[in-house]
This record gives structure tokens, C-alpha cells and sequence, in this order.
């Protein structure tokens, strides 16, 4: 746990962890608007039911965010929303803020709990608690009331055994009312930021040595000493085994409502290419498209995806997702060459071939849609501020669409219902 301290002690005292955003940083335009917003779609059923339970019993919500960082995860949840609004709908939070009875942050690194208290040193409803999961549910916990929710997020189950997972989930079921949800996020074992390390044996527990280099610009990764520590990689099928053996333990039922890969197209590690030479370097681009006033050289989205001889399934699906992202931007090149915005339309009529996935041709009818609507607009760039990011909101509708769930994104993250 030293080599973990030190690492994250390392990107706070940087300033690299500050919650600036934009094209680089921890807080970029890709974890605020693809990544947390992923969750919280894929998070919102689950979340939406047992807000409208709590409003039937007059009852309120709790939190506990285990892992819990610079309070990250408080952002997250209340970020969720209960559907997608119309446009003349406000955003409608699944959690509103009268309904949150408290938010609780536990953690083993002080500089993270500091920068917590620090962002949310305001709000009444949100603490923070220094301790020690590794063992367990600490006694600092244990005497605390019934949580509602018990969450994890960027891969904080990854940091212990399977054998201590289990432990803490199993206390976290007898913890838990009658009802609670969980979220358990892993870091995935076949993201093809790490394919390098496909190989080793499925059947067994896999720590990657971990680097949190992305936080530095990439001229700068060669001149520093980047701290770095183990972390589990993990499969659904492992990921379930651990759900019951925690299940057994505890006598509750651990209910499986959703589990999903997250950033398979854009990963941290992408970038940095550590884990993987063939790595695209996609988040920049990706993070461009979020930018306003910024044009991006959509080319730089393309990915020539290099396959690993002997793992055909895996190669096949990333053949086919990534293919399917190339077509997507390679049809948006083409609807932009080919819309002419003194006559309002498209000189030619691009192909959208009928044996296509139902996801990419449905995002590639909306991005023709898009740009019809509004491409004659004159003012305000309307390619940067709202082409640009709707086909960066298109490629993460088909990571939601066309995904396994099975460990091939740089997270794998399940939604659990814990039931007494």
C-alpha cells in the first residue's frame, strides 16, 4: 500500500490531480463528459428505482464512497440523472440535493482526503473518514448507520486480492438494510491499453504493475520518476465468482443489475502507449472534440487497430468496434467535404452500408442530421461547438452500444443490488 500512497501523494503535490479541465489533467474533457457520464447512464436505472423507493417511504440517501480519493465519486452520483431530457426540459438529478441525507468518503491517503475537505468544505452534507479498507469494513464504518449505496469507482477494488474483496463486500452486505445497491469498479483485463499482457493465464489473479504517467505531458514522462504499484486486472466471470463467494459469506443476495466496460476507445493508457506500442494516442483528439473554439483534425481519430496472434476473440471484437468507430468518423470527413453551407445541403449523398451494426448506422443517420441542421449556421464555429462534440457524444454511444461487459475497457465496473 506504500508504492499506492506515494503515487497518488505524487500526482496531488504536482497539481496534476487539480480539478482543472479541459485537454489534459485528471478532471479532462473526456472523464467529465464520456467516462463519469458513461457511468451514470449505465448507472441511472439502478439508481433512478431506489430514489423513487426512498421518496415512497419519506426516507432519504446515504453514500458511502469506499476508495473515495478527492471525493470524486460525490460529483459522479449526483451527476446522474434520471433520463435524458427533452429540450425544453431542465436536467432532472436522480439524486436531488434534498434527498441526499448524507455522503460519506473514506480513504487511506491524506493529501487525496485533504484535497477532498478542500472541494467540499462547504457542503454539511459530504465528510470524510481516514482509514483502512484492506481488511475489511473498518470499525470506523461498522458503527456508522446503514448505507443505501456503496460505491467504488476508477478501479479501487483493483488495489486488493480477490480474498480481500471479499471480505469487504461480505461486510458491506451485513452492513448493509434490507436493500442497498453496490458498485465494484476493476481495472479490465483486456483493454487493449494493456495488450501486452493478454497472456497471462485467465484463471488466475493478474496484478498489472500500474503507472500513473498520463498525468504528465508526453515530453515530460521520460524525465520524471513515475511512482508505480500493483493492480488486478479482471474479468466478469472472476468478478461474479467474487460476488459469490462474498454472498455466501454473508448469507445476502448479490444481485447483478448491470456490468459494463468503461473507456474501451479511450483509456488512459492509450495515450501513453506503455502497455501496448500500437496504442492509438486518442485522448487528445477525443478531449478536442469536447472543446469549444477548437477545431479538430479528425483523421487523428482513425485507429489502426494491430490484432494479437492467439487471441482471436478478443481481436475479433476489437476489429469490429474499431472499424465501426473509423466508419463513423470516416462518414462525418465526408458530411462535412461534401456540405456545401451557401445552398444549406449535401453536394453528394455519403454511403451507409445496410449490413452495418444497428448502432453505427444509427449514429451516422443523427451526425447526417447534425450537420444538415446546423451546418449553415454562420456564426459561432459551429463545426467546434456543435458538430464537433456531438460526434464525440456518437463514438461514446457506440462504446455503450456495441460492448461486451466482459473486461476489454479500461474499467469494469458492476451494478449490484444487495438484498436481506
Amino acid at each position: 500500500m506504500m508504492a499506492e500512497k506515494k503515487a497518488y501523494s505524487q500526482a496531488a503535490y504536482t497539481g496534476k490531480y487539480d480539478r482543472a479541465t479541459g485537454l489534459l489533467g485528471k478532471y479532462d474533457n473526456v472523464r467529465r463528459l464520456w467516462e463519469d457520464q458513461l457511468t451514470g447512464i449505465f448507472l441511472r436505472p439502478a439508481l433512478t428505482d431506489l430514489m423513487d423507493e426512498k421518496r415512497r417511504l419519506l426516507k432519504r440517501v446515504r453514500i458511502l464512497d469506499l476508495g473515495c480519493g478527492s471525493g470524486d465519486g460525490y460529483d459522479l452520483l449526483m451527476g446522474v440523472t434520471t433520463k435524458d431530457p427533452d429540450i425544453y426540459e431542465y436536467i432532472i438529478a436522480a439524486i436531488t440535493s434534498d434527498m441526499l441525507r448524507e455522503y460519506v468518503g473514506l480513504d487511506i491517503n491524506e493529501d487525496l482526503l485533504k484535497q477532498a475537505e478542500a472541494y467540499h468544505s462547504a457542503n454539511q452534507k459530504v465528510r470524510f473518514i481516514h482509514d483502512d479498507v484492506s481488511r475489511g469494513l473498518p470499525a470506523s464504518v461498522k458503527k456508522e448507520e446503514p448505507f443505501d449505496i456503496y460505491f467504488t469507482s476508477y478501479g479501487t477494488f483493483s488495489h486488493f486480492h480477490d480474498d480481500q474483496v471479499v471480505k469487504i463486500i461480505a461486510d458491506l452486505c451485513t452492513h448493509a438494510p434490507e436493500r442497498a445497491l453496490m458498485v465494484g469498479d476493476w481495472l479490465g483485463r483486456y483493454s487493449y491499453e494493456w495488450q501486452d499482457l493478454w497472456h497471462h493465464p485467465a484463471d488466475q489473479e493478474y496484478f498489472m504493475d500500474y503507472r500513473i504517467s498520463y498525468i504528465y505531458p508526453e515530453h515530460e514522462r521520460g524525465q520524471v520518476d513515475v511512482s508505480s504499484f500493483p493492480l488486478r486486472l479482471m474479468t466478469r466471470d472472476e468478478m461474479m465468482k467474487i460476488m459469490d463467494q462474498a454472498s455466501k459469506e454473508s448469507g445476502a443476495e448479490i444481485k447483478p443489475i448491470t456490468i459494463f466496460d468503461r473507456s474501451i476507445l479511450i483509456g488512459r493508457h492509450m495515450e501513453t502507449g506503455e502497455y501496448n506500442k500500437n496504442c492509438p494516442n486518442l485522448r487528445l483528439a477525443v478531449n478536442s472534440l469536447f472543446e469549444s473554439y477548437l477545431r479538430t483534425d479528425l483523421e487523428r481519430l482513425l485507429i489502426d487497430h494491430v490484432p494479437r496472434p492467439g487471441f482471436d476473440h478478443l481481436n475479433n471484437f476489437f476489429e469490429m468496434f474499431f472499424m465501426s468507430c473509423n466508419a463513423l468518423v470516416n462518414y462525418t470527413i465526408s458530411l462535412l467535404s461534401e456540405y456545401d453551407s451557401e445552398a444549406a445541403k449535401l453536394r453528394t449523398d455519403p454511403q451507409v452500408q445496410p449490413f452495418y451494426p444497428d448502432p453505427l448506422k444509427e449514429a451516422m443517420h443523427i451526425m447526417r442530421k447534425v450537420i444538415e441542421g446546423v451546418g449553415w449556421v454562420k456564426w459561432g464555429d459551429v463545426r467546434a461547438n456543435f458538430i464537433e462534440p456531438h460526434l464525440g457524444y456518437s463514438l461514446r454511444r457506440l462504446e455503450m452500444t456495441l460492448q461486451p461487459g466482459t473486461g476489454v475497457g479500461h474499467s469494469l465496473v458492476g451494478v449490484f443490488e444487495i438484498r436481506k
